[in-house]
């Protein structure tokens, strides 16, 4: 377990752990804001749930003094460990972003759509616990989760699916972006798309990005790889996502087969110098289906 100490732009107390989802080193920031209220954003698969624990020992966090627990989305990368951590840590408030909270109280149906997405990735994922519902705080877009001497301002951001938000932590100038900047991984020139089925949408996506330019935040919190300083990566961003549903567009009018659309791209990665063969195809194949089911939803 790697606790790594945020610092872009100047942030104070704020933390993460590299998850290393799928074995790939940086895949997987979990985040704790070392607050007056201590709060974890995101949480992981719940495989290695047990590592979050010991961030908050190492930084002198009691379980039973974690406020807050706060999923960005419930994709299961990121909310998968909700149910273990609000277990181990009794009085913690499980707060999200309202459309989510129906999959955090029954995953079931997150649970089976993850294991169709991911398919034989699915071993790096534990099966989710349900969060009882007393537990779980639900926000708007709008409304803030107070941590006393940090706060969380809520914003929805459903282009990457329906139930997700980014948070606005003010003291620090920071966003936490979930998935909703793209993933900015180093070693790669610029950064990668994220498009996975079913809920994703161009429109949204473009529409989250110049919400978050309209905070005008100093750095990036990014849900893949840590923190970065902002600089001009949502612009970037905005151009990549573009670019990726237009060469996936103008490959399936090209072959007019979507299974050789995915293995033309599948083909052709480029990530497999930072991750796993097995888990780069297995990205690739997502992105791309992704796209076609909003390709077929827009027409």
């Amino acid at each position: 377990m790697d606790l790594i100490e945020a610092k872009s732009a100047g942030a104070e107390d704020l933390y993460y752990i590299d998850m290393e989802l799928y074995d790939s080193t940086g895949y997987g920031s979990v985040y704790i804001l070392d607050s007056d209220r201590p709060a974890v954003v995101d949480t992981g698969t719940g495989r290695n749930y047990e590592w979050i624990l010991d961030a908050l020992d190492e930084l002198g966090i009691d379980q039973k003094d974690l406020a807050v627990i706060a999923p960005t989305h419930v994709h299961l990368d990121h909310a998968g460990g909700v149910g273990y951590l609000a277990e181990a840590c009794p009085n913690a408030d499980v707060c999200v972003y309202e459309a989510g909270a129906q999959f955090l109280v029954d995953p079931t149906k997150i649970w089976e759509g993850t294991k169709q997405v991911v398919g034989d990735r699915i071993e790096y994922y534990a099966e989710p616990e349900p969060v009882p519902e007393d537990r779980i705080e639900t926000f708007a877009d709008g409304e803030t989760i107070d941590l006393g001497d940090h706060s969380l301002d809520v914003h929805h951001a459903p282009g990457h699916a329906f139930h997700q938000a980014v948070f606005y932590d003010r003291a620090n100038d920071g966003v936490f972006t979930a998935d909703a900047a793209g993933i900015n991984i180093p070693g790669l020139d610029g950064v990668r798309q994220t498009s996975p089925p079913p809920g994703f949408d161009l429109e949204g996506c473009l529409e989250d990005v110049e919400m978050i330019q309209d905070l005008d935040p100093a750095a990036l919190y990014y849900g893949h790889f840590g923190d970065r300083e902002t600089g001009d990566l949502l612009d970037e961003y905005a151009t990549v996502i573009e670019v990726w549903v237009d060469q996936v567009e103008e490959k399936r009018a090209e072959l007019a087969d979507d299974e050789a659309v995915i293995e033309y791209f599948v083909e052709r990665m480029e990530t497999t110098s930072v991750w796993s063969e097995d888990h780069a195809r297995g990205e690739e194949e997502m992105n791309v289906r992704g796209v076609l089911h909003y390709l077929d939803e827009r027409n």
